[in-house]
């Protein structure tokens, strides 16, 4: 490693991903709840007798209730991503890949914030 290669962000660089990862947050946040709404409002409309008689009508309620709930499920495990971020943040680790310890390019992180990987570990593992 080069001595004047840095083996952290700044304290001025992590506020700068934190209100990034905040964010994301607040939008995620309300991605899922949207996702949440519609799966209710899908349950609460019809009754389980009704598909024994819709056939047709019945399988595409299915597959957009379906559709709904893969998407809340991954809205929440990318709300889980982020807070892990934030906590990474406040011990300081963020942006330090897993892999090889050095530090995760900035334009890696504005793209992918929660990325706990470098581009080199992540295409390595690939391999």
């Amino acid at each position: 490693m080069a001595a004047n290669e840095k083996t952290k962000y700044s304290d001025s660089e992590l506020q700068e991903f934190r209100e990034l990862i905040e964010g994301k947050l607040e939008e995620a946040r309300a991605d899922l709840k949207d996702y949440q709404d519609q799966i209710l409002k899908k349950n609460s409309g019809s009754s389980d007798t009704d598909y024994k008689f819709n056939g047709l009508e019945d399988s595409s309620l299915l597959a957009e209730r379906e559709y709904l709930n893969q998407q809340a499920s991954r809205q929440a495990k990318f709300i889980s991503h982020l807070e892990k971020a934030l906590i990474r943040i406040e011990n300081k680790t963020y942006g330090i890949c897993r892999e090889t310890g050095k530090l995760i390019a900035k334009e890696r992180l504005r793209i992918v914030p929660h990325a706990t990987l470098s581009i080199e570990a992540k295409k390595s593992q690939k391999g």
